[in-house]
């Protein structure tokens, strides 16, 4: 019984129970404060697109594009929720000894991997006085979203115009 007051889904609702019950203070006490809050949400960041995109021609129907749209969203969310899941399963399988456990057995390889020991190079560069470690963005992360139809329209005529 104690697992289930433990459970992710019930400290999300907890949180986000407890978060109401701020709101609802704060909105009692200042709710300019409240509001203002609200306000200073970020704005999404677009970056600008990569090269090799489809030309006006060589645009797909947009039904294809829907459809494309669709499976990824749908992709995507089941990659989010196979990551938590591998997420929580390894939480337990890292701590335990390299063995035969029932019918699964667990052990570890050496990968073969490499990446950039970045202490070291920082070190580096304050000893040799090169200034600060050259770096670079990474690509822009793909994101899809539904949007109402009325939106839609309007950016296809801007787009078309």
């Amino acid at each position: 019984m104690f697992h289930l007051l433990t459970s992710p889904r019930t400290v999300r609702t907890v949180r986000g129970l407890i978060g109401t019950i701020a709101d609802g203070v704060r909105s009692v006490i200042s709710p300019a404060a409240l509001v203002a809050d609200q306000a200073e949400a970020p704005a999404v960041v677009e970056a600008p697109d990569p090269a090799g995109l489809y030309t006006a021609d060589e645009l797909p129907a947009t039904e294809v594009i829907e459809a494309a749209a669709r499976e990824y969203e749908r992709a995507a969310d089941q990659a989010r929720r196979a990551d938590r899941g591998k997420r929580a399963a390894k939480k337990i399988l890292d701590k335990l000894p390299a063995g035969v456990y029932g019918t699964w057995r667990v052990f570890r390889t050496p990968s073969s991997r490499q990446t950039p020991d970045l202490a070291a190079i920082t070190a580096t560069y304050k000893r040799l006085d090169l200034g600060p470690v050259p770096m670079k963005p990474c690509a822009p992360s793909l994101k899809v979203e539904l949007v109402e139809v009325a939106a839609a329209v309007e950016t296809l005529t801007e787009v078309t115009v």
